[in-house]
């Protein structure tokens, strides 16, 4: 995969993981681990970096999430977690997702970005994946935005490019 290609692809990926990361940043103490809210913010930040390591994996059939996480996510009946994970596990984890998207990126080959990607009803190749993933990043960023901005008045700033 071309140099130029592979830039582009990180800057803009890695900018949807930073604005997760400020997301996650700017969520008071309060609004983390509310249980009352249907979408709790902890739950969608985890969501979202659970999604971005499985869809990261070369081998989704053994993977497994860094400790202390589980594969509690790919249970179809929707189950949480046992527990509420702390601002400091989800950017920890964000810090292992981020590295990890960065080196597939800047790994990948012609030929690895051609093959497929198939997991439930995700049949892509690695490439569009990327692209799939990058999108999924946002999707739930943006949630996580809108709900700082509708319990605080306030959200972090647009970013550009990746950090």
């Amino acid at each position: 995969m071309h140099s130029f290609w592979k830039a582009l692809t990180w800057s803009q990926f890695g900018a949807a993981i930073d604005t997760l990361k400020n997301a996650i940043n700017t969520c008071p103490d309060e609004l983390w681990g509310d249980q009352t809210r249907f979408h709790q913010f902890w739950y969608m930040a985890y969501h979202t970096l659970f999604y971005l390591d499985f869809y990261l994996s070369a081998d989704v059939e053994n993977f497994n999430p860094k400790e202390p996480f589980t594969l509690s996510e790919l249970d179809p009946s929707g189950v949480l977690p046992d527990r509420v994970y702390s601002k400091a596990e989800m950017l920890d984890y964000l810090a292992y997702g981020r590295k990890k998207c960065h080196e597939t990126i800047m790994s990948m080959t012609e030929e690895r970005a051609q093959e497929r990607f198939v997991f439930g009803s995700v049949d892509l190749n690695v490439a569009e994946t990327l692209l799939y993933t990058m999108r999924h990043v946002q999707h739930h960023s943006a949630q996580l935005n809108m709900i700082l901005r509708q319990e605080t008045d306030s959200a972090p700033g647009w970013i550009f490019t990746a950090g």
